[in-house]
């Protein structure tokens, strides 16, 4: 790829809408807000490079928990929040959405309010020292089941603010089915938040099936494996239903070997709504900003197939009408 064209994407409006704030905390980040809050952290967590260590998903999973351990004060969710911002805001991102999980605040003793008023505080100051735009999207975890998730749906529902744009659920994919969380899906959905999901990650197709069949769902999070089921890719696209694609996260977490399997181009062929994101950018060793390169260097994306990513990305977005608007015609 041409140093030109690397300018060029550097340059492009880029949206991010699958990330997890516990999973963008660098380890510099997690060191210091642990000693501020004077916590020891497990050894073993970083390795020689300074990366966090972990060798499959269930040790990715362990690892994500632990540096989310250190967190303890609204202070420390402001700076995760602020940090993560400034990086995209950075590689030209204009819009982010970012999954806030309650559960990894309360298994550390803090309420749902400090940590919605830390996030709220880095995305203003973010958008006031860079111009980004930060919105957030409340996530259970599928691994504690649908009766925590009730929980986490109805703290959603009761403390409404204009920054939460949604639900979502995250964790590991192997366990519960997607339509056990039915219920608390339609709780957030009646309370007006649109709704997404991971699924067709781990697992394969089916995964999808039940998500889109039983979950009031516009977008899934992942959704790759989808590509194994011609049926499942038509419906897809007939229903208007967006892909948050993750290349980086797939081959960290190895549900491809390689990018040259990675099936992005068919999904765009395949008319779906698709989006490039980071989801666990320090975990996983890439930004969004890396992503969009590798869409170019990897997969022979012209800049106007990415700005045409943006723009599919801003419109599948949860953000109201009239931030879509805006930054649609940033975008252009």
């Amino acid at each position: 790829m041409s140093a030109l064209l690397a300018n060029k994407i550097q340059k492009l409006p880029k949206v991010e809408l699958h990330s997890h704030l516990e999973g963008c905390i660098q380890p510099h980040l997690v060191r210091t807000i642990a000693e501020r809050n004077g916590i020891s952290l497990k050894h073993g967590l970083f390795t020689t490079d300074d990366t966090f260590a972990w060798g499959d998903f269930v040790e990715f999973l362990q690892a994500y928990d632990e540096a989310s351990f250190c967190l303890r004060k609204a202070q420390d969710y402001r700076d995760i929040m602020y940090t993560y911002m400034e990086q995209c805001a950075a590689e030209g991102t204009i819009y982010a959405e970012t999954f806030i999980s309650p559960d990894h605040a309360a298994a550390v003793g803090m309420s749902y309010e400090d940590m919605l008023s830390g996030c709220i505080e880095g995305i203003n100051d973010a958008e006031r020292d860079f111009g980004i735009v930060g919105r957030l999207i409340i996530s259970c975890i599928r691994h504690l089941g649908p009766d925590q998730a009730l929980v986490v749906a109805q703290q959603l529902a009761d403390n409404p603010h204009p920054y939460i744009v949604g639900f979502g659920m995250g964790g590991n994919e192997s366990m519960y089915t997607q339509a056990d969380f039915a219920p608390a899906f339609n709780i957030a959905a009646a309370a007006g938040f649109a709704c997404t999901t991971h699924a067709g990650e781990i697992l394969g197709p089916e995964s999808v099936w039940d998500a889109i069949d039983n979950l009031p769902v516009t977008r899934i999070g992942h959704g790759v494996r989808s590509t194994e089921d011609p049926a499942l890719m038509a419906e897809l696209a007939k229903r208007g239903i967006a892909l948050e694609v993750c290349p980086g996260s797939n081959i960290a977490l190895s549900v491809y070997p390689d990018l040259a399997s990675h099936p992005l181009n068919k999904i765009l062929q395949a008319g779906i709504s698709t989006s490039l994101n980071s989801d666990d950018p320090p975990f996983f060793d890439t930004t969004v900003g890396t992503e969009y390169q590798s869409g170019a260097e990897d997969f022979g994306l012209d800049l106007e197939q990415l700005r045409s990513i943006s723009r599919m990305a801003m419109e599948a977005s949860f953000a109201d009408a009239d931030t879509k608007a805006r930054l649609l015609a940033v975008i252009g």
